[in-house]
């Protein structure tokens, strides 16, 4: 349930969208491009900010969307627990929710979207509207919160959301070598991340000590050894299939499992599928009718 207080303030948000004339939600500002770019005539509107409700026996926390990722990530270590959300500096949750990209732990922790319990968001027509529910079983029927994450704010703007966390590891470790990251995948229990640059494999171990011992013997084992972390991440996200078009001569770094690829030269991706152009149009036309929310950006083209 949401209290007076909250609810003043996604009552504020929802007023301050109103229900005419272009409007977008400005964050961070670290993706904002992506997409594509809002109309020059464009509202820029921020979303509430503030940690609302958080009890670490439930392991969920209602968040303001306005939130910086940083404060929400400070706000969970002091009770030993993290969210799956990207840490970008200077980045919102909203945000980061909006844009929907997983970070490099994805193969081990999960998706961005499986984070996402519920969201209180402002729709076309200046409503609030709820989705989800506070618990980890919330659905029947249409998934809402799944269609929010990575939308780029086009379907809704979203206001408040409740999070499902997870305890903090206890420990930690990255470990790289010459070996093949298929065989790091079956050998291991459960590695939080696996990065392979067609030569050297990067593999993020985490959870119990002990565990993090047996599994890093495993590895070494395989030709792995510790290292102080990943290397960096060229600037391009694409599917990992696209690197088989050999479009892309410079650098790049795939990360095994999760279908996704970051290449140092952008290069031509292939046309969307002509029924996923089809379906992402009937959404948009469902949700914003008359394209005032988020004018000029597109999910398929922020690949």
């Amino acid at each position: 349930m949401i209290g007076g207080k909250t609810r003043a303030a996604l009552e504020s948000f929802a007023a301050e969208v109103g229900s005419d004339s272009p409007v977008a939600v400005v964050g961070g500002r670290t993706h904002w491009d992506l997409g594509g770019h809002c109309l020059e005539e464009t509202r820029l509107v921020r979303a509430p900010a503030g940690i609302r409700e958080f009890d670490p026996a439930d392991m969920t926390i209602r968040v303001g969307a306005g939130t910086p990722v940083e404060e929400l990530d400070a706000a969970l270590a002091e009770a030993g627990q993290q969210a799956n959300l990207p840490l970008v500096p200077g980045a919102t949750v909203g945000g980061v929710l909006a844009v929907g990209r997983d970070d490099v732990h994805a193969l081990g922790r999960g998706r961005l979207r499986d984070a996402l319990l519920e969201a209180v968001y402002v729709a076309d027509d200046g409503r609030l509207v709820k989705a989800g529910g506070p618990t980890v079983k919330n659905v029947s029927g249409f998934d809402l919160c799944r269609l929010l994450v990575g939308s780029l704010g086009t379907l809704g703007l979203v206001g408040e959301v409740i999070l499902r966390t997870w305890p903090r590891p206890a420990a930690q470790l990255w470990m790289a070598g010459q070996c093949d990251p298929a065989e790091l995948r079956r050998k291991l229990y459960w590695p939080s991340s696996i990065l392979w640059d067609g030569q050297t494999s990067w593999v993020h171990l985490e959870g119990h000590e002990s565990d993090i011992e047996s599994e890093a013997e495993q590895a070494r084992l395989l030709g792995c050894d510790s290292t102080d972390g990943p290397p960096p991440l060229p600037a391009y996200r694409v599917p990992a299939t696209a690197l088989e078009s050999e479009r892309f001569p410079g650098r790049y770094l795939v990360q095994v499992g999760t279908g996704v690829a970051y290449v140092s030269e952008h290069g031509p991706l292939p046309d969307p599928d002509p029924a996923v152009v089809a379906l992402h149009q009937r959404l948009k036309w469902q949700f914003d009718p008359r394209g005032r929310l988020n004018p000029g950006r597109d999910p398929l083209a922020a690949i």
